[in-house]
Formats: structure tokens, C-alpha cells, sequence
């Protein structure tokens, strides 16, 4: 057990790895409204496939129609409960602290909006860890291809994210620890979900799918796509960004699956 404990947490560190590594291009590179703009229509063309590519049809395969609908309105409404209560912590404080690029603090529901970007990458990645978790017993070459593939297709939420941070003034400190945190979310998830839903009944498994599909999907479209729109219009480059997030998780994952499943 513990061999493969320590295989799981492994592969959980690879997604919260590629995250950080868009965190720094976003600190480090160049910004700008049109490359942000770029970024959060990528990152919500991920999001979209990972629900219809990775999470739906696993759910689909064993749950009645009830219960996926049920397990994805669940997850919706936990969005709605949590974007209630970060507009309610946030109204509560000053906005965020900025830097010398940045003067003034960020209208209050700018700064929600914000914070319920971070969660949903955040959701996104303890997806992943708990896809690994508890699908790592199961087959070790399709946790791996995951994992792999969620290298590259992190990259441009971790960009999308911190740039979102940057452009609302979070101090660079700040901006840094936030972006390495998203490794403790795919690492915790994995090791809660190989401890506790490893042996889990299949159906309790894939609910939980339903519920992380809800609440990403929700998260894309809403604050992803409506963070895009604020930060810059969109045109035509908007639009091959959301497709080539999607073509990209898709080409990723389905290519690795094939290449370790040959081999």
C-alpha cells in the first residue's frame, strides 16, 4: 500500500507542477489585457473538456440520468454558496493589497470574481487529484496519462489565474504563495481519495464526478469567460483560444492514453 501511496502522490504533484510553472510565466513573462483575456478563454476551453472528456463519461457509463443530473446540480449549487460567501467576505475587508504597478484596490465584486477563479482552478486541480487517487488502483496507466497530460494543460490556467491576480493588484509575494498553493489541492485530494475512496462503491465515485463537473462548468463559463470579457473584447483570436484549450486537453490526453496503453 504504501508503494502505491507514494506513486499516487507522485503523479499528484505534476498538475499543481504545471499550474505553477503558467503561475511564473504570468509573473515573470510578459501581460497584458489581450494575453489575459487569451489566457482565461484557454484555461475555460480546459475546464470544458475535462468535464466532457475525462469526468461526464466516466459518470455516464454507471449512473441512471437522475443522479448525474441531480450530482450536477449539486455541484452548481455549491458554486452559487461559495460565490456568496467570498462576495460577503470580500465586501467585508478593502479589496486586495497592490503593488508599485498597480495603484488603487479592485472594485468589490471584481475581487470576488477573482477569488472564485482561484477556486475553480483550485476544484480543477482537486479533481485531479482525486481521479488519480482513486483511479490509481484501478489502472496505473490512465492515472499517469492524467497526470502527464494535465502538465500541459494546466499551463495556461496557471497563467490565467495569477495574470487575473497581477491585473487586480495582489502583491507579488502574495501572487507566488497563491500560485504554489494549487499543489497542496492535487496532492490532498489524491491522498484523501486513495485513503478514504479507494474501496468505495463505484456509484459514490462517480457522483462525486457529477458534483466537481457541476461545479467547473459553472466556474468556466461564469467567472473564466466573464473575467475574459472584463479584462478585454473578444475577437476572433478569443475564440481559437477557448477551442484550442478543449483540442489541446483532448489531443493530450487521449494521445498519452494510446502511446502508455501500446507500450
Amino acid at each position: 500500500m504504501m508503494d502505491g501511496l507514494w506513486q499516487v502522490l507522485l503523479l499528484a504533484l505534476l498538475p499543481g507542477l504545471g499550474n505553477f510553472a503558467g503561475g511564473l510565466a504570468a509573473e515573470y513573462g510578459p501581460s497584458s489585457p489581450r494575453l489575459l483575456n487569451l489566457a482565461l478563454h484557454a484555461a475555460s476551453g480546459i475546464v470544458i473538456a475535462i468535464v466532457a472528456v475525462e469526468l461526464m463519461p466516466e459518470a455516464v457509463e454507471v449512473l441512471p440520468g437522475w443522479w448525474i443530473a441531480a450530482g450536477f446540480a449539486a455541484g452548481a449549487a455549491a458554486y452559487i454558496l461559495i460565490e456568496e460567501m467570498l462576495h460577503n467576505a470580500v465586501s467585508d475587508g478593502h479589496g486586495a493589497d497592490h503593488d508599485d504597478d498597480h495603484a488603487g484596490a479592485p472594485k468589490i465584486g471584481g475581487g470576488a470574481a477573482m477569488w472564485m477563479i482561484y477556486v475553480a482552478v483550485a476544484v480543477d486541480l482537486a479533481s485531479d487529484g482525486f481521479m488519480l487517487g482513486s483511479g490509481a488502483a484501478l489502472s496505473p496507466a490512465l492515472a499517469l496519462t492524467l497526470a502527464l497530460g494535465q502538465v500541459m494543460a494546466d499551463f495556461p490556467e496557471g497563467y490565467a489565474v495569477i495574470a487575473n491576480f497581477r491585473a487586480k493588484g495582489v502583491e507579488r509575494g502574495r501572487r507566488i504563495l497563491l500560485s504554489a498553493s494549487f499543489v497542496l489541492f492535487s496532492v490532498g485530494a489524491a491522498l484523501v481519495a486513495f485513503l478514504l475512496l479507494r474501496n468505495a462503491p463505484e456509484m459514490l465515485k462517480m457522483l462525486a464526478l457529477t458534483f466537481v463537473s457541476g461545479l467547473l462548468t459553472v466556474a468556466a463559463v461564469e467567472e473564466m469567460l466573464g473575467e475574459a470579457h472584463d479584462a478585454e473584447e473578444d475577437n476572433r483570436s478569443s475564440v481559437a483560444a477557448f477551442a484550442g484549450g478543449f483540442v489541446l486537453f483532448t489531443l493530450v490526453s487521449s494521445g498519452l492514453e494510446s502511446i502508455i496503453g501500446a507500450g
